[in-house]
């Protein structure tokens, strides 16, 4: 049964924080633990395996038993069987020592003389290296710490000292998110500047300031990899990052959007902007189409803010102005529904946590996200539900109208409302009454999201209906 010690770096390899684990044990319990997270690991016990193993950085989750495993009969255990390695296990664990921080634990380093014998020649201190031991500590990993430069210190035992390792980067993951008084903060002084067009000036500079934040952890986080391997636990790691950084200004930007003017709205654009101004490049496509959702998930929180008050034609500044986005210039309707800022939006979108059966899981993952945080200005979840529809709605509409409407080939980005019938049926009956009853000075005209005149918005909402019928879970 997997120890406590083993559960904690299960956690931590489940946040993200762990790749890759080195172990002279021969037992399975590191991989009953990982598998009990939902991980399935790369397990790799002699040399054979590394024939065609993926490189490092696409491996995941790692396990590297250099002892072997207990139901082969290859296992290494006497004095000359760990003198040496095989020239492809040596050199696969030179690249690891060279290429990963490490954290020792419960090794003396004294009989393991070939695997001590990597960690010596590794050509580089680029990653730190910590040893935790238990009474006194060996010549031979004195020696090998004061080669590395690492840092010994001593524990009372593996289980404690994972659990509280686990702990401790939990709590520093926590500490980096806003403290909930600061978001509390930023939206009363949005609410306050709002009310006075005098202060328009100091809410423009807030959001400015908080895009700014955003942007520089943006930029050095350690989302900035693009290289690393897509896993589940790694791209639920990534998107619940981006939610937590992106928290204060998702309650401004809700907050300009229900009540604010289309200047205040335009600020918002431009914090907008300078996301997208920071995106990296070159890296896995993958990683490159997640960059664009902390703007789409600021651009759904504008809107869902002006679905509590009736404010889209102020809102629609939202969309005004162009970005790249897939190396063309195109709308701002076009780069921010979910399935069109990544290339394969139900596969990739399916690596996060509990999305995996979804027919649209960013999206529905957006609804989650957005519910935690704005959920407490609606009376009900289904009240919720039903303004998150209107907005999906409004970006299909928006999108569809940008993009122009070809007959033989109707497409609109999909969302949550194509499994959820009656709340579609109803937004859509809301639209075409002030259309029909309103006409010119109907908000959906005014906007110019959807067209210039009533006929024409009337005509895009039956192309919609037209799309929706297209949808295979329809």
């Amino acid at each position: 049964m997997p120890t406590r010690a083993h559960r904690a770096i299960a956690k931590l390899v489940r946040d993200g924080y762990v790749r890759l684990i080195v172990t002279t044990n021969f037992d399975r319990l590191m991989e009953r633990a990982l598998e009990d997270e939902g991980i399935a690991p790369i397990v790799v016990s002699g040399p054979d395996q590394l024939a065609g193993l993926q490189p490092l950085a696409h491996l995941g989750c790692c396990i590297v038993k250099v002892h072997g495993d207990y139901l082969d009969t290859r296992i290494r255990n006497t004095p000359s069987e760990l003198d040496s390695y095989a020239p492809a296990m040596n050199d696969f664990l030179d690249r690891v020592f060279d290429e990963f921080g490490l954290v020792v634990c419960g090794w003396s380093a004294d009989w393991d003389v070939a695997l001590r014998a990597c960690i010596e020649r590794a050509p580089s201190r680029r990653y730190s290296m910590y040893l935790a031991y238990r009474g006194a500590l060996g010549e031979s990993a004195t020696n090998l710490i004061a080669l590395r430069a690492g840092h010994p210190f001593t524990i009372a035992g593996a289980d404690q000292f994972f659990e509280e390792l686990q702990s401790k980067v939990k709590a520093i993951e926590e500490f980096s998110k806003p403290h909930p008084l600061s978001k509390e903060i930023a939206v009363a002084s949005v609410k306050r500047y709002l009310s006075d067009p005098s202060h328009r000036i100091r809410l423009s500079d807030l959001i400015e300031s908080l895009a700014r934040d955003l942007t520089a952890k943006l930029h050095a986080g350690p989302f900035a990899d693009t290289n690393a391997n897509p896993t589940v636990e790694s791209v639920t790691h990534r998107v619940r990052t981006y939610d937590s950084m992106t928290s204060t200004l998702v309650s401004v930007a809700a907050t300009v959007g229900r009540w604010g003017d289309a200047a205040a709205v335009a600020s918002v654009r431009r914090a907008v902007e300078r996301v997208y101004a920071i995106k990296q490049t070159a890296g896995l496509v993958i990683w490159l189409g997640y960059q664009n959702y902390p703007a789409t998930l600021i651009a759904y929180a504008t809107l869902l803010g002006a679905s509590l008050s009736g404010n889209l034609v102020s809102a629609s500044a939202i969309f005004a102005g162009k970005t790249r986005l897939d190396n063309a210039e195109v709308p701002f309707a076009r780069t921010f529904p979910p399935t069109c800022i990544l290339q394969s939006p139900q596969d990739w979108g399916r690596l996060l946590q509990g999305m995996e059966r979804r027919h649209v899981p960013l999206n529905d993952w957006i609804q989650a996200t957005l519910w935690d945080a704005l959920g407490s200005e609606f009376v009900s979840r289904a009240e919720f539900e039903l303004h998150f529809d209107w907005v999906e709605i409004v970006l299909a509409l928006a999108y569809g109208h940008s993009n122009g409407v070809d007959e033989t080939y109707i497409w609109m980005p999909p969302g949550s409302f194509g499994y959820r019938s009656a709340s579609r049926e109803e937004v859509l009956g809301r639209i075409t009454t002030s259309l029909t009853e309103e006409g010119t000075k109907s908000s959906y005209v005014r906007s110019g999201l959807f067209g210039a005149t009533p006929a024409a918005c009337e005509a895009l909402v039956g192309t919609f209906r037209q799309f929706v019928k297209t949808l295979r879970w329809y």
